[in-house]
């Protein structure tokens, strides 16, 4: 988007999504976005976009980056990335089962290796700098991120194992440091204070305070970026009643194309369809909304999506004008299109109501 890449257009820049779930990136609507920033770009080169990753799905990936740096700039510390990092080797494809591995007592954590990796390269930052003045601040940053990046998904996935809200917490705090790592990158190269457009899942950008999760020991992304940048920040919810989406059955499964059930009466999505209009803005900070400090249920659908559970598997109570400032509604919502969509994805769900006999 920034002309700075060797791809040479927008599918070859997202080809590098392949992990599941690569339609959350690799979509029609993504790509669109990416060709028109690049556009914007090359007609504004003094105030360029950039388009960042924040979450912790990515360890082999950063762990390539970080010795791919180190292979350009000291061959040698690249050899000692190689070896910390070999802890791993067994586990590259694999995440989840490392860190069974290691709850189960069948082999010793990774955690020593990547400190020492991640400290290594924040103590040899100046002396890089010195060594290759033609490297980018933009490639050391990106380095030392994906180095944090391994230090801090070693420590998610040993947590999986110990439970859901310690591993949640660690994600979502990642993230927000993340964040906070990149609003000073920026700032230090423009001079001024950036302006950043963070995208996530509701449960991700809704403060988890206002919600079930904070009751449960859970916080989130938008808990914290309240918390770090108080009325800097405006956090914006989507809701939708029916239509299709893009989602799995299960962890690593295909991507279908799934009908949404309509929302249960009673919840935020069917207070949303009562008002009549196909879609809209709710400033949730005007006064008169005051009902909606009431808990009500909220849907959540993620990258999987189970109809059969929905009440259990997809809904919260969530007090609306506490968890976001806005909210944009779409009444009927239209499933993401994959780049390459699996033969799953075009077979057409019947709906519930069609005569079980045929």
């Amino acid at each position: 988007m920034r002309g700075e890449g060797r791809d040479a257009d927008a599918n070859t820049a997202l080809s590098g999504f392949e992990r599941f779930p690569s339609w959350m990136w690799r979509n029609t609507e993504v790509l669109s976005f990416v060709r028109w920033l690049r556009e914007w770009n090359d007609e504004h080169p003094k105030g360029k976009v950039g388009f960042y990753g924040l979450d912790i799905y990515s360890l082999s990936t950063s762990i390539r980056a970080v010795i791919s740096y180190l292979d350009k700039i000291d061959p040698e510390a690249a050899q000692r990335a190689r070896d910390r990092y070999a802890c791993f080797d067994h586990y590259a494809a694999d995440s989840h089962a490392y860190g069974y591995a290691v709850s189960a007592g069948i082999i010793e954590p990774c955690e020593d290796d990547v400190v020492r990796q991640l400290t290594e390269l924040r103590a040899r930052a100046v002396e890089y700098a010195k060594r290759d003045g033609q490297v980018a601040d933009d490639e050391f940053f990106f380095a030392e991120q994906n180095a944090l990046l391994a230090k801090n998904a070693e420590e998610y996935y040993r947590a999986m194992f110990r439970g859901r809200h310690s591993s949640w917490n660690i994600r979502d705090t990642h993230m927000a440091d993340m964040l906070d790592a990149l609003v000073d990158h920026l700032g230090c190269q423009n001079g001024t204070k950036p302006c950043i457009a963070v995208w996530a899942h509701n449960s991700h950008l809704g403060d988890a305070r206002a919600t079930e999760m904070g009751e449960r020991g859970e916080l989130n992304l938008g808990q914290l970026v309240r918390e770090r940048y108080g009325s800097g920040v405006q956090s914006i919810g989507f809701t939708t009643y029916d239509g299709t989406v893009t989602a799995a059955s299960d962890w690593d499964a295909d991507a279908e194309r799934k009908l949404v059930r309509p929302a249960l009466d009673g919840s935020i999505e069917a207070l949303m369809h009562s008002v009549g209009i196909p879609q809209f803005v709710l400033n949730l900070q005007d006064q008169r909304l005051g009902g909606f400090s009431t808990p009500l249920l909220e849907r959540a659908i993620g990258v999987i999506y189970r109809p059969q559970t929905e009440r259990q598997s997809h809904y919260i109570h969530a007090r609306l004008i506490e968890q976001f400032d806005a909210l944009i509604h779409v009444d009927r919502s239209t499933a993401l299109v994959p780049l390459e969509p699996s033969t799953h994805w075009y077979h057409e769900e019947v709906p519930e109501t069609y005569p079980s006999g045929l």
